[in-house]
């Protein structure tokens, strides 16, 4: 059987084709015949269902409860708030094209949360009112890659309600926090963190927050995104309660992170070899080779998730389907390992190889994966911090300046990450903003 490595590209020859040879044959994803579309299987599906898990859960102790609102909606309902449809309108998927009210394909859902509050909310004792979904959305992209931008994609979506802009934006900020923490703890993925300008703010937002992660080729991949909507939704879908002291429109949180980050992944610590997993992400955390047959089913491995391959492919297949796959740990023992009582150990990230004894696999795998996770992030971060593809910059606040800046150099904005004194690097005014620029997916 063909070693599977041999038909990847080589990332530092052609970093879009090494992406896309990386994604499909590692299992991640396969094309469909709908353009923008793909079909996610066992492998990329396992990858997101871990992912899902551990964030709805950092979701369940903060207060949020699970929903499931519809995929359809009528025009009408995303036209209530002008700057929303205005943002989202070259986007949006319709089924229903002759009917004076066309029904359409969620873009996004605050419309659909919107019509619900209205409906159901009553007074301000019910607030704050957390509610989160895991959906699938549809936005007519022009340029699609598998995960970064498609047609269709799958994501967590929060939306939350206030009494007050003080406990809205207090919550914005702490879910951006928590993306930036878990990106960072399950992903090892660093990011730039900061608020997106005007122009490049969600549709209807007051504020946006956003968490930005540089691939290995020095693009940016925006990565999650939290939004204060202050309560002009509130206002446009007629959404008020009854409060102590008079009818009060709550304020309105929303945020999301997507199946895009199963791409950021492949992006940040894939090699020529295939996948490169974070351990904490990884389907199969450890799988346990035996060579010439022999009996490893005394091996256990309490908490990790662990395949033993007893497979009639050959040893060098099975090296490199799971290098493919990346398997953050690869355990090789044969009659003469089994012999001595000891088992080699391969690491996926770095290539090295250690020799540990069996009896102390149960102890020293859970360190070792700790171990690779804390050195996969650090390689991302320095990457990171020596990178020129990230650019800090004053910036005075014009879009006119940000928009020439993005012309001239093809960087735009990620974030604003802080003030500034120094002078603007479009104009040469007084700089109001540290503004950091990049290229972007």
């Amino acid at each position: 059987m063909e070693k599977k490595v041999k038909a990847i590209t080589s990332r530092d020859v052609d970093f879009a084709k090494w992406y896309t040879d990386v994604v499909v044959k590692s299992g991640l994803a396969a094309y469909s015949n709908v353009r923008g579309c793909i079909y996610i299987p066992p492998y990329g599906t396992a990858l997101w269902d871990l992912f899902k898990s551990e964030f709805d859960n950092k979701l369940k102790t903060l207060g949020y409860s699970n929903v499931m609102f519809p995929l359809l909606m009528p025009k009408s309902l995303l036209q209530k708030e002008k700057d929303h449809i205005t943002g989202f309108s070259p986007e949006v998927a319709t089924i229903a094209g002759e009917d004076p009210d066309p029904l359409l394909i969620r873009p996004t859902s605050e419309a659909l949360f919107c019509d619900y509050f209205a409906k159901n909310l009553q007074s301000y004792k019910e607030l704050p009112l957390r509610l989160n979904q895991w959906a699938n959305i549809v936005r007519l992209e022009k340029n699609t890659r598998p995960f970064l931008r498609t047609t269709e994609f799958f994501w967590q979506e929060g939306h939350a309600l206030f009494a007050t802009e003080e406990e809205a934006r207090t919550e914005a900020r702490k879910i951006h926090k928590l993306y930036e923490d878990f990106v960072r703890d399950l992903l090892a993925i660093p990011v730039v963190s900061g608020q997106k300008t005007e122009s490049e703010k969600f549709a209807g937002a007051v504020d946006t927050y956003t968490i930005e992660s540089m691939m290995y080729d020095g693009q940016a991949l925006q990565s999650a995104t939290s939004h204060y909507l202050g309560d002009g939704f509130m206002r446009a879908f007629g959404v008020k309660v009854q409060g102590k002291e008079g009818e009060i429109y709550p304020h309105y949180v929303t945020f999301g992170i997507t199946t895009r980050m199963i791409g950021g992944i492949v992006m940040v610590h894939g090699d020529d070899n295939g996948l490169v997993l974070p351990p904490r992400v990884a389907p199969t955390q450890v799988v346990l080779i035996p060579i010439k047959a022999v009996d490893v089913s005394g091996i256990k491995l309490p908490s990790i998730r662990f395949h033993v391959d007893n497979s009639d492919n050959s040893p060098g297949w099975k090296f490199a389907e799971y290098e493919m796959k990346g398997i953050p740990l690869r355990i090789e023992i044969g009659p003469r390992d089994l012999e001595a009582g000891d088992a080699i150990v391969s690491i996926r990230y770095s290539g090295e190889k250690r020799k540990i004894k069996i009896d102390d696999l149960p102890a020293a795998v859970p360190a070792l994966l700790d171990e690779i996770h804390e050195a996969m992030y650090a390689a991302a971060k320095n990457r990171l911090d020596s990178s020129k593809s990230f650019i800090y910059a004053p910036w005075c606040g014009s879009e006119e300046c940000e928009t020439n800046h993005k012309k001239k150099t093809g960087m735009g904005s990620r974030c604003i990450v802080g003030e500034s004194k120094g002078k603007c690097v479009v104009c040469g005014k007084a700089g109001k903003h540290e503004v950091v620029w990049g290229r972007a997916y």
